[in-house]
């Protein structure tokens, strides 16, 4: 057990800034496995009845374990398959994190509270201290843990600001929040002027608005793949804090810009049937998780009620730009894979 890439970089134990941008309110531990795989742990630091005060600014927002196990059942529903596989599990604080965890600083961090709970916290700038430290019972610990991601020698990836990112001040906006025209502006900026960036960005607002995540600051990409690759759902844990609130705003993009794509749009109307409800199907995928239930009831039904406001959205876009327009046809006619297929079976 060791702390993460963005807690050794704000103790200058490492240069991590092309790995990820330091937060310094987040407790977050690296796993490494006796078979050598690493997984992402974050601990339960909200219980799934409470909903997150309505005053909090949502780069305040509590990191919630069972947040990141949702985003994964979530993202391949959609089939978009974007974020890491995440899975929610008891951890024993004491015998998997502190006896076997060889940084000094990490074991420093260790207490018993008044209950005789073993609790650990997080050296770090901001709200990490012992009043918002995270306890077992006594040992025992919720948390997530999320698949690595190959290391950037072999796989690099860039990190690139969200056009629609966020103020991140208690009074400030950005244009786009004020200029509803501001889709014009970003079309005119490569990558997003040809290819399917700006499409692959209002996927990632559409699932970022299911699952009630402003903090979408960043996304992250493969290089690999070139300027037309998929984007990465990393990091989750904002999502799912208040039931009770459709913000909206999150699907800028969309209402702004007014497109999407067609594969898109045909997982999202079959997810609004009767038979395949879209709270139907996660809460039979989440039932799979050892943390089970992961949701309560009523963030499942938000959800219903969230994909009712995108489709509305989008039959908006098509009443007044046309379906022609709006609806980007990304799926591969059936007569054009036949040849293919005569190809293969010969």
């Amino acid at each position: 057990a060791d702390y993460s890439q963005d807690e050794k970089a704000l103790l200058g134990a490492c240069d991590c800034s092309q790995i990820v941008k330091p937060s310094g309110v987040h407790l977050k531990l690296v796993l490494r496995f006796q078979d050598f795989g690493k997984a992402m742990f974050k601990p339960m630091r909200q219980r799934r009845e409470e909903e997150t005060p309505e005053d909090f600014f949502y780069f305040v927002d509590f990191q919630r374990h069972n947040a990141e196990i949702a985003a994964f059942h979530l993202d391949r529903i959609l089939d978009f398959r974007r974020v890491p596989p995440t899975v929610g599990r008891l951890i024993n604080v004491t015998k998997e994190i502190l006896e076997v965890t060889k940084n000094e600083v990490l074991q420093s961090v260790f207490f018993i509270s008044p209950a005789n709970n073993v609790c650990f916290f997080a050296k770090c700038p901001y709200m990490c201290k012992t009043e918002y430290a995270v306890c077992g019972n006594p040992h025992l610990l919720e948390g997530s843990l999320s698949a690595f991601l190959p290391s950037l020698n072999l796989a690099p990836r860039l990190s690139i600001p969200n056009p629609w990112i966020r103020s991140y001040s208690f009074d400030g906006k950005e244009e786009w929040e004020v200029n509803p025209l501001y889709c014009d502006t970003v079309r005119e900026i490569y990558p997003y002027s040809n290819g399917n960036r700006l499409l692959n960005i209002i996927d990632m607002a559409i699932f970022d608005f299911l699952i009630g995540n402003m903090d979408r600051h960043h996304y992250e990409m493969f290089t690999k793949f070139g300027d037309d690759g998929f984007l990465l759902h990393l990091d989750n844990a904002r999502g799912f804090g208040r039931h009770s609130h459709d913000e909206t705003s999150i699907l800028a993009p969309l209402s702004q810009c007014c497109i999407i794509k067609r594969s898109t749009l045909l997982r999202l109307q079959l997810l609004a049937e009767p038979e395949y409800l879209l709270s139907d199907v996660m809460r039979e995928s989440l039932l799979q998780d050892q943390l089970a239930p992961v949701l309560t009831e009523p963030h499942l039904l938000a959800l219903d009620r969230r994909l009712q406001l995108i489709l509305k959205a989008v039959r908006k876009c098509i009443d007044t730009h046309g379906e022609a327009k709006v609806v980007a046809n990304d799926t591969t006619p059936a007569q054009a894979l036949a040849p293919e297929r005569e190809k293969l079976s010969t």
